[in-house]
């Protein structure tokens, strides 16, 4: 059966401005750029080259040309962080949007946008 959660897919107009997004503002590193049929480009994307799991981001066009049954829909993701407040601060002098820092029962969390038009959530590890 199921063993475990390897790549979430994001759907993107600009995988270009993506990729700087994920790699400059979020310190994620390339795991793979992958080439796709006419000339479309992916890339798989994670925070170290250790993680289990990874983003692998691809181009709106090529999904709706080559998968149109696919749901493009960005996934609702919460990240996990070690000192929120940090990566908060850290986030927002990286010039990243960032919702407001709440605390709901047993967590502090927030969320983030990447510039078009996804948002994610980030919340601290307990």
């Amino acid at each position: 059966m199921l063993k475990k959660l390897k790549n979430v897919m994001l759907y993107v107009e600009d995988t270009n401005s993506a990729l700087e997004f994920w790699t400059q503002k979020m310190d994620f590193t390339v795991k793979e750029e992958l080439s796709l049929m006419e000339n479309f480009k992916g890339y798989k994307v994670a925070p170290d080259e250790n993680s289990e799991t990874s983003l692998v981001i691809f181009p709106i066009a090529f999904i709706e040309k080559y998968s149109p049954e696919v749901s493009l829909e960005t996934p609702s993701l919460m990240f996990e962080v070690e000192n929120i407040e940090a990566v908060y601060e850290d986030l927002k002098e990286r010039d990243v949007y960032v919702g407001e820092l709440v605390e709901i029962p047993a967590m502090k969390t927030f969320n983030f946008f990447d510039g078009q038009d996804n948002y994610f959530a980030v919340s601290e590890a307990v």
